[in-house]
């Protein structure tokens, strides 16, 4: 058995063999939480070939990257795809996936190339990662949406504005490619629309991606929730819905503040459900996981925008501890063992999850009231990235926010887990305290 599951062999035309005992995955960047897949596959016997999308992997998921956990690690050639199919045809893979947001591009091309018959369909690829793209194909397919427009040039968003009666207000500005709340704005009747829409145009943003274009949406107000599901065979499965607080002050308007998972018994998780639905119908999306923000809005539910693959920032491993299961542990299941997965969860306990910000520019002190936080009654797990007398930026958006860290709390008592909150906001207050030389 040993031998059988030793290195690939190649035979004389350099293609790989391997034993018809070896079963393989493929994950395209497997940053964030795609780095969960190699450790459930693993489990259930499944080598995991990562194929990234650029040598390095971008600076904000450089830390959550683990290369030896994978079997085989491929860089994908920038202009013959097919060369890199070709070799990885030899695996006979069960399955490809996406791992993270940088990845969605390079997997929806991949996947037909290798499983066709699990696989979504070419025609959508690019509106699955292009945020205006994304809108326009929902609006197509009779969703109803917020209104927004996605271009490089400013005088259309002049006409849009005003043919819209958005004039006078507040509207979103952000990149169509971007992640976790990268250059996203909110920009009030009073400022220069012109300014936030030229300053995010032909700059990079935190992926590393040139904004040819511009998305500008109006301001939807309302509860914000995340739809996480998995599909497969064009049925789709409800795996969690999580509900956002986020703060709005001058360093941003989504700065993160907690995120709590929503009982399955709760009446707004139909809605969701349906909503979230019609839209991977509407994105073509078959196969995988998917990250649907939605707003539910007083005219109903609108799509903030859909990531085709897990929630990211380690979600999945804490999914499983609130619901029993999660994105990857189904995908795992369905790929491995041929397990259907349940249409929708059950939340076993009350889960929050509570970020750290850095309300001003700051210099961390005072480091050891975040680890004291472990005694805590409610207390799961902890991310800490600071370290004591660092200078930290006030936080603008969700990559600021992780680069800080968060507290995981669960509990059958939600008393319990409010008073466990608000220990966790008075250590930050300690912590991320500005000081007299104004964090310098």
């Amino acid at each position: 058995m040993d031998a059988l599951l030793q290195q690939n062999q190649r035979n004389d035309k350099g293609r790989v063999m391997t034993s018809s005992l070896e079963r393989y995955a493929v994950i395209v960047d497997p940053y964030s939480s795609g780095n969960q897949f190699a450790m459930e596959f693993a489990s259930e016997g499944v080598r995991v070939i990562a194929v990234l999308s650029c040598a390095e992997p971008p600076q904000v998921y450089a830390r959550s990257y683990r290369p030896h956990d994978f079997f085989r690690v491929y860089v994908a050639p920038a202009a013959d795809l097919e060369v890199l199919a070709g070799e990885l045809r030899g695996y006979s893979p069960i399955c490809v996936l996406t791992g993270c947001e940088s990845g969605v591009e390079l997997a929806e091309r991949l996947a037909p190339m290798l499983l066709p018959q699990a696989s979504n369909g070419l025609g959508l690829a690019l509106a699955r990662r292009d945020k205006g793209l994304m809108a326009a194909a929902a609006s197509a397919a009779g969703i109803p949406m917020m209104k927004q427009i996605c271009t490089d040039d400013f005088a259309s968003v002049q006409r849009w504005r005003v043919d819209n009666g958005l004039v006078q207000r507040d509207l979103v500005v952000k990149p169509p490619k971007s992640a976790s709340t990268d250059g996203v704005s909110k920009v009030s009747p009073e400022e220069s629309l012109q300014m936030a829409f030229t300053g995010l145009l032909d700059k990079p943003n935190r992926l590393g991606i040139i904004n040819d274009r511009v998305l500008v949406q109006e301001y939807l107000a309302g509860a914000e929730y995340v739809v996480d599901t998995f599909s497969y065979a064009g049925g789709h499965t409800l795996c969690s819905v999580c509900k956002y607080t986020k703060l709005a002050n001058a360093n941003g308007m989504a700065i993160y503040d907690r995120m709590e998972w929503v009982s399955h018994d709760d009446p707004i998780i139909e809605t969701l459900a349906t909503y979230a639905e019609q839209v991977l119908d509407a994105l073509g999306i078959a196969w995988g996981n998917s990250h649907i923000e939605i707003m539910q809005t007083v005219d109903g539910p609108r799509l903030i925008e859909l990531g085709a693959r897990p929630h990211g920032g380690g979600h999945p491993a804490l999914c499983a501890i609130a619901t029993g299961d999660s994105q990857v542990h189904r995908a795992v299941r369905y790929f491995a063992q041929g397990v259907t997965p349940p249409k929708r969860f059950v939340l076993l306990k009350h889960m929050t999850v509570v970020f750290f910000r850095a309300l001003t520019p700051c210099t961390v002190r005072n480091l050891e009231k975040l680890h004291a936080l472990a005694i805590l009654r409610c207390y799961v797990d902890s991310s800490i990235h600071v370290k004591e007398g660092q200078a930290v930026p006030a936080t603008q958006d969700l990559f600021a926010t992780l680069a800080l860290g968060f507290v995981v709390l669960a509990s059958d008592d939600p008393q319990q887990l409010a008073r466990d909150v608000e220990a966790v906001r008075q250590a930050e207050a300690e912590v991320f305290r500005q000081d007299m030389q104004g964090g310098a």
